[in-house]
């Protein structure tokens, strides 16, 4: 058996996923849109969007759909642990670009970089390069 991460968009699904690709080394799996379903209600501006996708960051899937009137992220966070502090900044710029900072990336007492943020699409982060343990 196997969990996974299922999020969703307001619209921006593909964009999402393909910014991902470019600064997360990310790979589409799968993405089928709405026009694409026998079944699918949506009406013409949504034909395009995208009905399921899935995308492997390193060795995890997450997967994603457009929904008209989805939430952004509340209390959850997907996590990101590079393993460098260089490449930790630079993930975190590339997803703190156009979006909203909520702790800059930083050293802490548990990791050497730190750092929590909103990207453009509503999705939470947590950038963690953790210390290495004695």
């Amino acid at each position: 058996m196997r969990m996974n991460t299922y999020v969703n968009f307001r619209g921006s699904c593909a964009e999402a996923f393909r910014y991902y690709e470019k600064h997360l080394g990310a790979k589409v799996g799968a993405m089928m849109t709405h026009a694409q379903s026998p079944e699918s209600r949506t009406g013409a501006e949504w034909k395009d969007k995208v009905l399921h996708a899935r995308i492997t960051i390193g060795d995890t899937e997450l997967m994603a759909a457009d929904i008209p009137n989805a939430e952004p992220m509340r209390s959850a966070y997907l996590t990101l642990r590079p393993e460098s502090d260089a490449e930790a900044e630079r993930i975190f710029a590339a997803l703190a670009d156009g979006g909203q900072a909520f702790m800059p990336i930083q050293e802490t007492f548990f990791a050497s970089r730190f750092g929590q943020l909103r990207d453009r699409f509503g999705i939470n982060w947590m950038i963690m390069c953790e210390r290495a343990r004695a």
